[in-house]
């Protein structure tokens, strides 16, 4: 991504090699990348803290560009945030969770109102929205940022997503076995401001228009009645 035009995923660097022995040419097509994380002493836990009356649910499905601009739509979220959750690095950068070296997932942490929408509902939503199948691969982006992952902030938590895996499972919502991780929430580190409701305020972005669209329009006619009017 570039820090211009704030777009990422959709471009790409094409690099152009000419082999040394043979003078052979080979394209190699890459996503940009940084300098990896600089090794930082061990993360401390931070406990999720939500307003009275309200829960915390913190899920990794792919793009959090996508998972944002759906999980906002749902009657009870109050917020989605964009971040990032499952690393080793104190305060990562995009830059650096996209180098695949601090552990992070891409993230969203989603206030909810359990008397409007229950964790269970935002469970099946997650494990609809997005293919929990495939390891640390989301469509064409790909690598452990990318990863599909639950992190539970309670006991309450880590059975309710162990049993709605279950029965998504037993459903045969999805032809392979689902791989999403089960694991404690530690920290959340909120993304960068310009990642912010990215796709609303971005909807001609190549990458808006041919991966994020598609999904919204899906995810528009499967949870219809659970959408915020």
């Amino acid at each position: 991504m570039t820090h211009t035009s704030k777009s990422r995923k959709s471009l790409f660097i094409a690099a152009l090699g000419i082999a040394l022995a043979g003078g052979l040419a080979q394209m190699t097509l890459t996503t940009a990348r940084t300098a990896p994380a600089k090794k930082s002493a061990p993360v401390p836990k931070t406990p999720a803290k939500p307003p009275a009356g309200k829960e915390i649910a913190t899920f990794a499905g792919g793009c959090f560009w996508s998972m944002e601009a759906m999980f906002s739509e749902l009657k009870g979220v109050e917020k989605a945030e964009p971040g990032y959750a499952g690393g080793t690095v104190d305060k990562p950068s995009y830059e650096q969770v996209g180098s695949g070296e601090t552990g992070h997932a891409e993230t969203i942490n989603v206030t909810f109102d359990p008397k409007v929408i229950s964790y269970d509902e935002l469970l099946h939503v997650l494990l609809t929205v997005h293919d929990p199948t495939t390891l640390n691969r989301q469509g064409a982006d790909v690598g452990t940022q990318y990863r599909s992952a639950i992190f539970y902030n309670g006991e309450a938590q880590k059975q309710t997503a162990q049993k709605v895996i279950g029965e998504v499972n037993q459903a045969g919502l999805w032809k392979n076995p689902i791989v999403t991780t089960v694991t404690p929430f530690t920290n959340f580190y909120r993304a960068e401001d310009y990642h912010l409701n990215y796709y609303n305020l971005h909807p001609d972005e190549p990458y808006s228009r041919q991966v994020i669209a598609p999904k919204m329009t899906k995810f528009h006619t499967k949870f219809k009645a659970k959408l915020k009017s």
